[in-house]
Parts: structure tokens; sequence; C-alpha cells
């Protein structure tokens, strides 16, 4: 069961996601508006926040916005639910940090599904600092603070290793360069993205052919691929 926040001014809609979401073995909080729904998801710290981009005191891409700012919000998985769908509104949508994205209307089975897969995802996060990851050519030992790419070790600086483990744990998610910039450098770094562009094309060339199992999303930020197939080498 997962604590989750609904911010959504359409009513109707509010309370059939609501009882859906409980008949799921959800425990839900609900708000109408922007500023109520930051104030519960500080509070009440929920596991997920679906949030409406068009509400009538604050946009949801603020919302958005200042949850991932927030540092006892930022690590708050967040769904965007929104009637704008163009290919901008879904772009600016993941770049503010938002982890998937619904466009309305949508089937409440297609929206719980959703839901369970961004859950899956965060459950799925390892906590294990020790674990041993086998990825196709790329080997890494979080302990040690080693990696091996088709059985050679290769040397990584310590932000290196915590930019390479930071997406492969995200793998199959778009990591914005902000969002990169918050989790691996820290929000007091006094750098701008280009130098997260260039920690990753540096990293990249480190990887030699592991190499493409970093993508580059034109516009967006970097994703580690799903899995090793995945990669165009």
């Amino acid at each position: 069961m997962a604590k989750i926040l609904i911010v959504e001014d359409e009513q109707d809609l509010r309370r059939v996601l609501e009882y859906n979401l409980r008949q799921s073995g959800h425990e839900v909080l609900a708000a109408g508006f922007g500023h109520e729904g930051l104030r519960l998801a500080r509070e009440q710290r929920p596991d997920l926040v679906l949030l409406d981009l068009m509400l009538p005191d604050l946009a949801g891409t603020e919302v958005c916005k200042q949850l991932k700012e927030g540092s006892g919000t930022r690590g708050i998985p967040v769904l965007m639910v929104t009637a704008r769908g163009e290919e901008i509104d879904r772009v600016v949508g993941f770049e503010l940090g938002a982890d998937d994205y619904v466009v309305k209307p949508f089937s409440v089975r297609e929206l719980l599904l959703r839901v369970q897969a961004v859950l899956r995802r965060r459950t799925a996060e390892p906590d294990q600092s020790d674990a041993l990851i086998e990825f196709g050519r790329l080997r890494i030992d979080r302990g040690a603070h080693r990696v091996w790419v088709d059985g050679h070790e290769i040397d990584l600086t310590a932000l290196e290793f915590k930019l390479l483990v930071t997406l492969y744990d995200r793998r199959n998610r778009v990591q914005t360069r902000s969002a990169l910039l918050d989790d691996v450098w820290g929000i007091q770094a006094d750098i701008t993205t280009r130098t997260v562009d260039t920690h990753v094309k540096r990293l990249r060339e480190k990887l030699v052919s592991a190499r493409d199992y970093v993508e580059t999303v034109r516009g967006v930020g970097y994703r580690f691929v799903g899995s090793p197939d995945e990669a165009v080498s």
C-alpha cells in the first residue's frame, strides 16, 4: 500500500481517482489547489503525487518545480495528469522532473497501471550499497567503487562513479541535467548544466564499448538504457 496525493481541481475526476486508488489498497490524500497540494506533500511525504497541470491558483509546472527543488520532497515521484498532450508539454514536464505523463482523457485502468509502474520503479531503486551489478559489458562494484568494461577495470573519479550509478539506478528513465546537478553534484554546487554535458561526455569516453548504454535525449537530458540489447553499438 502506498500513500498517494492527488492534486486535481476537477472534483468529479478527483473523486473517481480517489475511489479507484483506495479500491486498489492505497491511502489517498487529495487537494484541489496547487498551494494546498504543496502543503500536503511537505507535511505528509506521500509515495507519489498525481498532478494536474492546469490548477486554479498555481500552475502544475510550478508545483512540480517546487516539489523537485524541496529537500524533503524532491524524491517524491510525480505523475502528471493533464489535457495538454503536445510534445512540448511533455518535454517541459520531464525537464521539471516528472516521472511519467498521462494525457486526458485516459482510462482509469491505464492510470492505475502507470501508478503501479512508477511505484515499482521507486521500490526497485537499490538500497544495497554493496551490490555487485552485472549489465551486459558493464560490471559495477558499489562497495569498492570499481567498474569494469569487458573485464577490464576502468578508472573513474568519485564524481564519475556517482554519475554512472545514478544513471544506472534510474535506467530507462530520462534524467534532466538539473536533476543530475541536484543529485550528483548537490544543489549547493555553483555550476551550470553545461558541466553535466562535459562529465557525461567524459564518462562515455571511459566506458568505451559500453558507452552507448548512456543515451542523450535531445533537449531533455540523459537516459541509461533499460537493457544491454537496447544500446545502439
